[in-house]
């Protein structure tokens, strides 16, 4: 299947579920933007709760929804009897953190049976523009009869 191509409905459905049982990306007020082959989107729209001391997006909402979009990229190829979860991850912060919402994009580069390795970035996004606030790696298991 190609990076970016149209999933089967279900497979579409096992995402969205799976990502609703979510309690921090809830918490958070996270939203599954995009769902594709081995490409995930999450949006995290503006809240001063979610701010550091300088009124930035704070670098732990940044890195989570980064985690999940990669995490989620991942597992859009994984079978169906089986889970995800994220063996590592390194995420470089490039600009501050600012924007109506973040748009954290996971992308498979390198599928495997057992390790899968994700392209993460992140974007602040306002109606005029689009920042590129930080990029990362990240590795990903399949777990093996043990569906999420």
């Amino acid at each position: 299947m190609d990076i970016g191509s149209t999933l089967p409905d279900a497979t579409v459905a096992r995402i969205r579920d799976s990502f609703a049982r979510q309690g921090l990306m809830g918490l958070l007020g996270a939203e599954l933007a995009q769902v594709k082959a081995g490409l995930v989107t999450i949006r995290l729209p503006f809240r001063p709760e979610l701010t550091q001391q300088h009124g930035y997006f704070h670098a732990g909402g940044t890195a989570s929804v980064a985690d999940s979009a990669g995490g989620y990229a991942g597992f859009t190829l994984f079978p169906d009897d089986s889970s995800v979860l994220t063996v590592e991850f390194k995420l470089n912060l490039m600009n501050p953190a600012q924007g109506d919402h973040l748009e954290a994009v996971g992308r498979v580069i390198k599928p495997g049976r057992t390790l899968t390795i994700c392209q993460l970035d992140v974007w602040g996004v306002t109606p005029d523009r689009r920042i590129h606030v930080a990029t990362g790696l990240q590795t990903l298991i399949c777990v093996q009869g043990r569906p999420a």
